[in-house]
């Protein structure tokens, strides 16, 4: 036996909160690769927004080395993330295996994302070994769970593992069934270097550390060096970029130097390079001097939801823009552009892949950098045909252009799968009908409904997945995946201040929903807005024609408390003059809008 059918590359998938991470402690602790002293629970989450959140959010390779039947074997393990808005770290992790574990849980059955998982396993015909989790529950449906396994995906019932990652029961089957199941990687030690980039990360010593597998070839440390002595250079084959590694190793699962990566092995290059975008995911990585064909990239992903975020203090633009830089190292998949409100002055336009996502990206902008921001409403992309036939894309209000220039609006629709217990199925239609969602289909399987669905993303970011988990009390789960874009009769909506826009306000809404966004919006900012000396009109305004309004009521001084009888014109003459005033400062008077109405506004 030859060293590369000893390694097994796989992934462990599964819905949010099926029990991945608790699987691969499971599996760290009987292959012995972390001691007993360092282990933790979730040791691969090592984000501490993924433990606090109890969620994955990057995708963590380990190496395990496992003894089986006298024989030594390499076990290349990756923990994926369960979040529908970090699905592509999945895809990434199946590009660098030859099979996966499916996690299901035992007491919740098949949800929304382990048909995803499923659908780009498919893709990439990798061997799947089905997993029953959490049988120790006393809420289990274990043979309930293993039929509708075996009739949405055809497995038998024998190969369907029955474990506890939490007791570890039954944990060795697991490991017994990937050295069995899956097999070892296919390539050629003797063919040029050929390694395939999943993942990356920026190191402040070490620059960029792209996560490779080997295809083709072997890296050795020995042959950093050319004959003269001097290092060699490793090529970039997508972006042409040539580079002098610093250093290889393996995942253990911190970062430690081996002498050599050997084809089907999985590892990290520091490569020295001080920008993420020069060592793109999905790239092809060989020595300068060989030029062997490139390997199949993958998409990348596509920001689908946008916020301006701004610093709350001016002062702190510089220090907002160089956090975005530094985290833009070690997540490439939002993006970034300068942006600037007259009412909350220069910030950026980001995009995200979700709203999860971009509530991570806030949260590590706070805690990392330490810097305090604000963030408009979320919007989508629309993409705009004028009636001079331009093509105009659209990511703001403030770009949005005159309704009477506009001849059709696209907005993205997205095809939806919601798995949600039986009994929930009158709300979920309900709901999905508020949303202008259209129904594809319903199926029922066992005790559970699955929906698919066509549903504007526009109304998927407001409240959706709050108002979805009321309504099926926490039970229903949720898959989306862009369809295609559909018409739309969408508006700009603004709001003026004491007749002044307010840019930060404005908001791009349905037509048929403007009056109640409307109303709901003013209303909220009555509230929000401290009261002054004079009386402050808050409107709404759709071209130019107010479709609400609202005043937030004038502090009154009694200017007649010092008088002590007397005629009543002094009276008269006291309150004329505080009209007037009022009067005057209501036209030339400015309103002080705090930081808080911002902050709150949105929430």
């Amino acid at each position: 036996m030859n060293a590369q059918t000893h390694i097994r590359n796989f992934a462990i998938v599964a819905h949010i909160d099926h029990g991945k991470s608790t699987l691969a402690d499971r599996l760290l602790e009987m292959t012995h690769t972390v001691e007993e002293r360092l282990m933790r629970e979730q040791i691969l989450d090592s984000n501490p927004i993924e433990r606090e959140r109890g969620i994955t959010i990057k995708l963590a390779p380990v190496r395990m080395n496992y003894r089986y039947k006298g024989q030594n074997y390499i076990l290349n393990l990756i923990d994926t993330p369960g979040h529908v808005d970090f699905s592509y770290e999945v895809s990434r992790s199946l590009a660098a295996c030859e099979g996966i574990l499916l996690v299901v849980d035992a007491s919740q059955g098949i949800q929304a994302q382990t048909i995803a998982h499923m659908q780009l396993v498919k893709m990439r015909n990798l061997k799947v070994i089905p997993i029953l989790n959490k049988i120790d529950l006393p809420t289990a449906k274990i043979e309930e769970t293993k039929k509708a396994l075996s009739d949405m995906f055809g497995f038998s019932n024998s190969e369907i593992l029955e474990v506890s990652a939490k007791t570890g029961k039954n944990i060795d089957k697991v490991l017994s069934s990937v050295i069995e199941k899956i097999p070892p990687p296919s390539g050629e030690p003797s063919k040029s270097l050929r390694a395939l980039i999943f993942s990356s990360q920026y190191d402040v010593h070490r620059g960029v550390v792209v996560y490779v597998r080997i295809v083709d070839g072997n890296l050795e440390l020995t042959s950093l060096k050319n004959s003269g002595g001097f290092r060699r250079q490793l090529k970039f084959l997508a972006s042409g970029i040539v580079s002098a590694p610093l250093d290889i190793g393996i995942f253990t699962p911190s970062m430690k130097p081996a002498p050599q990566l050997l084809c089907g092995e999985v590892g990290f290059i520091a490569t020295g390079l001080k920008d993420v975008r020069l060592a793109r995911v999905g790239d092809t990585i060989t020595w300068e001097d060989q030029l062997p064909p490139p390997l199949p990239g993958y998409q990348e992903p596509k920001p689908m939801v946008f916020l301006s975020i701004y610093p709350t203090d001016s002062s702190q633009y510089l220090e907002l823009r160089e956090s975005f830089a530094k985290l833009h190292l070690s997540d490439s998949s939002f993006s970034y552009s300068p942006h600037s409100s007259p009412a909350l002055g220069k910030g950026f336009l980001c995009g995200f892949l979700g709203l999860l996502h971009a509530d991570v990206i806030k949260e590590r902008l706070e805690r990392e950098f330490a810097v305090n921001i604000i963030a408009t409403a979320p919007t989508v992309e629309y993409t705009l045909v004028l009636t001079s036939g331009k093509t105009l894309v659209v990511h703001t209000p403030e770009d949005f252009p005159d309704r009477s220039l506009i001849k059709t609006i696209k907005e993205p629709l997205m095809y939806m799968t919601i798995f949600t217990p039986a009994q929930t199925v009158g709300s979920i239609i309900q709901l999905c009908q508020e949303k202008r969602g259209q129904m594809v289909n319903l199926d029922y399987i066992g005790d559970q409904a699955k929906f698919t669905y066509t549903i504007p993303l526009a109304e998927m970011i407001v409240d959706f997945f709050d108002r979805l988990k009321s309504v099926t009390s926490g039970y229903a789960s949720l898959d989306y995946e862009l369809y295609e874009l559909g018409e739309v009769d969408a508006v700009k909506l603004d709001v003026y201040i004491n007749r002044e826009p307010v840019d930060a306000f404005s908001q791009i809404v349905v037509a048929e929903k403007a009056q109640y966004t409307a109303e709901k919006l003013v209303e909220k900012l009555k509230h929000l807005i401290p009261r002054h000396q004079f009386q402050i009109p808050i409107q709404a305004v759709i071209g130019g024609k107010i479709i609400s309004r609202s005043d937030v009521k004038a502090f009154r001084k009694d200017v007649t408390q010092k008088l002590y009888g007397g005629d009543r014109t002094r009276k008269d003459k006291l309150l004329e003059a505080q009209r007037k005033g009022k009067k005057r400062m209501r036209e030339f008077g400015n309103v002080s809008i705090p930081q808080e109405v911002f902050l709150d506004i949105y929430k």
